[in-house]
């Protein structure tokens, strides 16, 4: 590639990461929306920096570029704000609409998943913890249980339950507290993930 032997690249996302490629001038993203779908609360934020930099390979020292993005929702706040260059518009609305609903980073998330082998086990301890969850009017949240998004893994069934909390509430001692409340079954497993990246 450095020598400029190669006049096409196909690559995952990790093309974006730090590769220097002086003479790409055309970049192409198949399903660029994809990213937007699944239960990531920070996918657009995600979709726009990933495109934003695979983008940025195209046109380097002074050579044009062009960037096509495929995508099945282009009418999309954050297509619109990558095809527009709206940069600055894009990060102003996705800050208000995390503060207009309370998430991240004007509050914390932990994520609690409970797993087993018996999915009967499973769902009675997610119900346990649901019916006991720790809810302090606006400070303090729990959601669920539900199933996870990907219920099954590995053999173990797996559900999961969002705490969202005020940044004042010490949202691990708040959640120690509540676990130890439950009388939790050798044969599951109830795992936290504090200020979780991904909502699997």
């Amino acid at each position: 590639i450095q020598d400029h032997k190669v006049d096409i690249i196909i690559g995952t996302q990790i093309i974006a990461k730090g590769h220097h490629f002086p003479k790409l001038t055309c970049v192409g993203v198949v399903d660029a929306d994809l990213g937007l779908s699944g239960g990531d609360l920070r996918a657009t934020e995600r979709t726009y920096q990933l495109l934003h930099q695979v983008a940025g390979r195209a046109g380097r020292e002074d050579m044009k570029g062009h960037v096509y993005l495929q995508t099945f929702n282009p009418e999309a706040r954050v297509m619109q704000a990558l095809a527009g260059g709206a940069r600055d518009e894009f990060l102003r609305v996705e800050a208000q609409e995390r503060e207009n609903s309370g998430m991240p980073p004007f509050s914390r998330l932990a994520g609690v998943i409970v797993s087993g082998r018996d999915e009967a086990q499973v769902v009675e301890v997610s119900r346990a913890l649901g019916r006991t969850a720790p809810q302090k009017g606006e400070e303090i949240q729990t959601f669920g249980p539900a199933d996870a998004l990907m219920y099954r893994l590995r053999g173990n069934y797996r559900r999961r339950l969002l705490v969202r909390a005020d940044k004042k509430i010490d949202i691990q001692k708040a959640i120690t507290h509540w676990l130890k409340g439950i009388k939790i079954p050798s044969s599951v497993r109830v795992s936290v993930d504090i200020d979780p990246q991904s909502f699997y």
